[in-house]
């Protein structure tokens, strides 16, 4: 009886042969270990697929995986190298494993079964000889294995160990670690670099930043400005109008107009800018702008003007210019009259600080050794005025308390002459018109 041969795997596979010495009629049988069956047409033993022959052999969510001589049970979600089936191999699948028993080759090889006189390199990757761990990699080498981890884990002992990227600083700001990887996040206000690493600053005013007006970049974030006339508001964002005319009463001498974004001044009728706040009064009658007749003349005053008679004599005075009226001696009328009346205007403004010079009276004419004095005549009944003399031909008509326009006063200023020698009197009067402005400008 011969003795039977074995060839080893992790699941042995064995076959035997026993042969009768009797040559003329040898008596064979065959024996195959647990998990293989022979097969009649090859005469060799074939593995069992026990996942096609045993119902339900994996419970549960795991899968059935046929190997060598038994079957895996594993998670529906691991991946392996090779599924052999023992027939209809695929022209990729594995080779049948080594024997090692007879091999002559050094350890780590087996004869070439394409018949030449050589040893190749065994994969022992390939037939599952290996002993490295789950979570290692089997790389072959020739006659030999190694194990190895993968990208982003380090080996300890014999397991492989997530290496955690992030205690060595490889991102600029922050580092979130995985198994067996990392990613770099950036701060708010900016941007992973190509290198996926480095954090470069984002330019928000390019990428739609909300300011309402203007947009300035800056390293890590932005701000907003606003055009001017407007102020940010506290969400940082949005420009709000600024209500110039609100914070100052002296902005515009007469009054504030508010608008988006700005602010003018106005005046009133009668006024015009002068800049861009004060008020000028408009002088109709140079302008031309004035509705008086070639029998008037124009009296420009503060916000307006008047058209007058240029002949405002009344018996007994007779006219001797525009302005001028004339009381003759020969006349017996004018004998108690001042000898002529000479019409003048003038305007000031309201609320004028007190007391104030407003007018000069000067003597056109002066009689040898004549004495002359001055004073108010009629019109100044609530003594808003009063004569100060400033010397024998003049004297100043002083507005003694504030008054307020729109107004007109009507002052007849007398300048009286006296000669005590000659015992000659005699007076002019000066009808002076003063219109006060509704403003104090």
């Amino acid at each position: 009886m011969k003795a039977i041969s074995a060839s080893w795997l992790p699941l042995t596979l064995l076959l035997g042969t026993v042969i009768s010495q009797n040559t003329e009629e040898p008596d064979s049988y065959t024996e195959c270990t647990d998990g293989y069956q022979w097969d009649h047409e090859t005469q060799h033993c074939k593995d069992v697929n026990e996942c096609a022959t045993i119902p339900e052999a994996c419970k549960g969510e795991m899968k059935c995986i046929n190997h060598y001589g038994g079957y895996l049970c594993l998670p529906r979600s691991a991946s392996v190298i090779n599924d052999i089936h023992a027939e209809g191999q695929a022209p990729n699948a594995p080779r049948p494993p080594p024997d090692v028993q007879h091999n002559p080759c050094p350890q780590g090889y087996e004869p070439d079964r394409q018949g030449h006189n050589s040893c190749v390199d065994i994969d022992e990757c390939e037939y599952a000889i290996h002993d490295c761990q789950p979570s290692q990699q089997c790389v072959n080498t020739a006659g030999a294995f190694h194990c190895t981890c993968p990208d982003g884990y380090r080996k300890t002992g014999v397991e492989c160990i997530d290496i955690d990227e992030c205690r060595y600083r490889y991102c600029q700001h922050r580092c979130v670690n995985s198994p067996g990887s990392f990613n770099c996040q950036c701060e708010p206000g900016f941007q992973l670099a190509g290198n996926n690493r480095s954090c470069i600053d984002v330019n928000e005013c390019e990428m739609g930043a909300p300011c309402l007006h203007r947009c300035y970049n800056t390293y890590g974030t932005f701000i907003c400005r606003c055009n001017q006339g407007y102020e940010l508001d506290r969400d940082g964002f949005t420009c709000n109008d600024i209500d110039e005319c609100s914070y100052s009463s002296y902005l515009c001498q007469y009054q504030c107009v508010n608008e988006p974004g700005r602010f003018y001044c106005i005046c009133p009728q009668g006024y015009q800018l002068l800049g861009t706040r004060l008020c000028q009064d408009i002088n109709e009658c140079e302008m031309g702008t004035h509705q008086c007749s070639e029998f008037q003349n124009c009296v420009n005053f503060h916000g307006g003007y008047r058209c007058v008679e240029k002949n405002q004599c009344q018996e007994p005075y007779i006219q001797v210019s525009d302005n001028r009226c004339l009381c003759l001696n020969t006349n017996p009328l004018c004998r108690d009259q001042p000898s002529s009346i000479v019409h003048r205007y003038m305007s000031i403004t309201t609320d004028r600080i007190v007391p104030s010079d407003v007018f000069q009276i000067q003597a056109t004419s002066i009689y040898p050794g004549a004495y002359n004095t001055f004073q108010i005549r009629s019109g100044n009944e609530q003594g808003d005025f009063y004569i100060r003399q400033i010397n024998n031909i003049s004297a100043m008509l002083v507005l003694a308390r504030s008054v307020t326009g729109p107004q007109e006063f009507i002052l007849d200023l007398e300048m009286v002459s006296m000669n005590t020698l000659l015992s000659y009197r005699s007076s002019s009067v000066l009808r002076l018109t003063v219109f006060v402005g509704p403003y104090s400008f």
